[in-house]
């Protein structure tokens, strides 16, 4: 089985292959990502805040003009340049993108008071999921808050796109956390959970059906958000 690392999303399409919808801010998918992260936490002027694992950069660029400081974190150099390259466009003076591990950042202890976390933990495999919710951590200030979206494993459509089923299976979703396992783990590296909900998708009809549904029957269950508080 191909491990999935940095040297994946560097030497692939990974990246041109989703541009559509995911470098893109009006696409439907992305103003429901967008619309719900924020709705689980409103993030403050004062904010010094971590976009990690930040892909094309999306919630450092919608920040920016609402926080005190972003920094965009992502282990794939190509995501690294796409994302500098759009800020030479936008000209924002409060954001800097690294390329690190997420795992192991490197940054300063507590130089943080929000982490948003959208579209990572997917990728992660177990272990490193552990590591990174410790490393977030010990980067937040305390009482900082960190935001978590990821994918629902039970969902209908996860169960037809890993058995290859009318839709491709995405190999760089390594290991789908359950709102069990994010909640425990949490909990265990010294968070306090304040919220844990499931989300609707973002397409049209379908998202309807899955409101309805999705507090009673998990296969209607699109999405996990996670807010947590850092004690």
């Amino acid at each position: 089985m191909q491990k999935i690392d940095e040297s994946f999303y560097n030497n692939t399409d990974y990246f041109p292959k989703l541009r559509k919808q995911l470098d893109n801010l009006e696409h439907p998918l992305q103003k429901l990502r967008i619309g719900k992260v924020l709705g689980l936490y409103k993030p403050m002027k004062s904010d010094r805040v971590l976009d990690l694992g930040c892909g094309w950069g999306t919630f450092s660029f919608v920040l920016a003009p609402i926080c005190k400081s972003v920094t965009g974190l992502d282990f794939s150099k190509k995501s690294i340049d796409l994302c500098k390259q759009k800020l030479c466009k936008f000209k924002l003076k409060n954001v800097r993108f690294i390329c690190a591990d997420a795992q192991k950042t490197g940054l300063p202890a507590k130089s943080f008071d929000l982490i948003i976390s959208a579209d990572l933990f997917e990728h992660l495999y177990p272990a490193q999921s552990v590591k990174v919710i410790a490393e977030s951590h010990r980067l937040l200030a305390r009482g900082g808050k960190i935001v978590i979206w990821t994918p629902h494993r039970g969902h209908f459509l996860e169960h037809l796109k890993n058995n290859n089923i009318i839709l491709e299976k995405d190999v760089s979703h390594v290991d789908y956390k359950s709102m069990s396992v994010l909640v425990k783990t949490l909990k265990m590296k010294g968070f306090r959970v304040l919220k844990a909900n499931y989300f609707e998708s973002h397409l049209p009809v379908l998202r309807i059906v899955e409101r309805l549904l999705l507090p009673f029957i998990p296969l209607f269950r699109r999405r996990i958000g996670v807010l947590a508080q850092k004690i």
